[in-house]
């Protein structure tokens, strides 16, 4: 009986050519895993390619609520944003893909664990990263990484899989390299290779349009929150995934969230790519918004810095450990009173503030109004400024005095 491999299957070039390589090179039983984060129209004919190929069998786990519930909210509740611009819409479904990945290798008895991604890439780590905290005994294969693959381009692996048989629905002269789930979809590859080009939207653009094709007018758009969790929009209670559905909609249609970035990846070189995120890119703003709201000046503050280092964790592949699980239990500290309801105008590419309100508000308008109320005496501001200002005037007095001695 023969071993077998669980190949982290997508349907794409890759892909399909590690199947026939996994049995030509280790005589293994391979057995496809696609784990449907949301990829729409990628999945349609998954099941028949796969076994064309030589695959045994193809899991289709469909974990797009799971995706949005406990890998997406937590993100946005800690607004975290790697290298200020990219969302990570990548990085948070590599995580949970590796755990759909070792479910099966155990269900299957499974001794290996295969996955395409690229030697040069994020993702290798990320996946790894996350089969080794949860699966530390189950081999992992990377063909690209190995002595035994031979392909070192889109070229050559198209005539590899031409030569095993295998009917391509792809072309060498078109396609960029995209990764979609329902956050997002990033390009790369093309014209994107060489930061000199600008990108070539009309060709590029699966999600939205550009802010210049968007309606001259503008849209308005309302959401609300309980305890930092997006409920509802424009009055129609959903669960996540339906909200950012919606989101994607609204967003694409008036040119929101589209990025595009030179970025620094984990393994030291620069890659460059653009994103699209319009659901992802409004609710985040739209829980920001929310938060400036409620969040004293000290937690804002701190929770900002924290953001930071969450994404870099997720970024890098660490979510299968104790500083994330660390880190997020603070933001969901943080997200106790966040409540409340958020409005906004899409309009060209912009998202513009229309109104916040919610019943943990912190702001008062007796206190930032110009005009004096009993919570706020303006002669109280004359004490704390001399001592918030204390070491300087202490300071320029010391100057001062050394700069007399120095004249003498």
């Amino acid at each position: 009986m023969k071993e077998k491999v669980v190949l982290a299957y997508s349907g794409g070039l890759d892909t399909t050519a590690i199947i026939p390589w996994l049995k030509e090179n280790f005589d293994y039983e391979v057995i496809c895993v696609c784990v449907n984060c949301g990829q729409a129209e990628e999945l349609d004919g998954l099941e028949e390619r796969a076994k064309a190929c030589g695959a045994s069998k193809l899991y289709i786990e469909d974990v797009i609520d799971e995706f949005c519930d406990d890998y997406i909210v937590p993100c946005v509740q800690a607004h975290a944003v790697y290298e200020n611009k990219y969302l990570l819409g990548t990085s948070m479904a590599r995580p949970l893909i590796a755990k759909k990945l070792v479910e099966i290798a155990r269900k299957e008895g499974a001794v290996a664990i295969c996955h395409g991604a690229t030697g040069k890439g994020n993702d290798q780590i990320r996946f790894e990263l996350g089969i080794k905290a949860l699966a530390p005994d189950i081999k992992i294969i990377a063909p690209w990484r190995s002595d035994k693959w031979n392909m070192d381009s889109r070229e050559s692996e198209i005539e590899y899989c031409k030569a095993h048989g295998i009917h391509l629905p792809f072309s060498t002269d078109s396609s960029y390299s995209r990764d979609r789930n329902i956050w997002h979809i990033s390009h790369e590859g093309l014209e994107l290779e060489d930061p000199g080009n600008e990108p070539n939207y009309e060709h590029l653009l699966v999600l939205g349009v550009t802010p210049e094709k968007a309606p001259d007018e503008g849209e308005y758009v309302t959401m609300t929150f309980e305890k930092g969790v997006p409920t509802s929009v424009n009055g129609e209670k959903m669960k996540v995934s339906d909200i950012i559905r919606t989101l994607n909609r609204l967003g694409g249609k008036h040119g929101i969230g589209i990025v595009d970035i030179v970025e620094n990846r984990v393994v030291g070189m620069k890659s460059r790519g653009v994103y699209e995120t319009p659901g992802g890119t409004i609710l985040m703003e739209a829980h920001q918004q929310l938060e400036e709201l409620i969040l004293d000046r000290d937690t804002y503050a701190f929770e900002k810095e924290m953001g930071a280092k969450f994404a870099s964790l997720v970024y890098e592949g660490k979510w299968f450990t104790p500083l994330r699980e660390a880190e997020q239990a603070f933001i969901e500290k943080t997200q106790e009173y966040v409540t409340g309801e958020v409005k906004f105008k899409l309009y060209k590419g912009n998202i513009i503030k229309a109104g916040t309100t919610s019943p943990y508000s912190l702001y008062n308008e007796n206190l930032a109004s110009f005009t004096t109320g009993d919570l706020y005496d303006h002669h109280d501001a004359e004490g704390f400024i001399n001592l918030f200002g204390l070491s300087l005037k202490v300071r320029a007095m010391k100057l001062q005095e050394n700069e007399k001695k120095l004249g003498n």
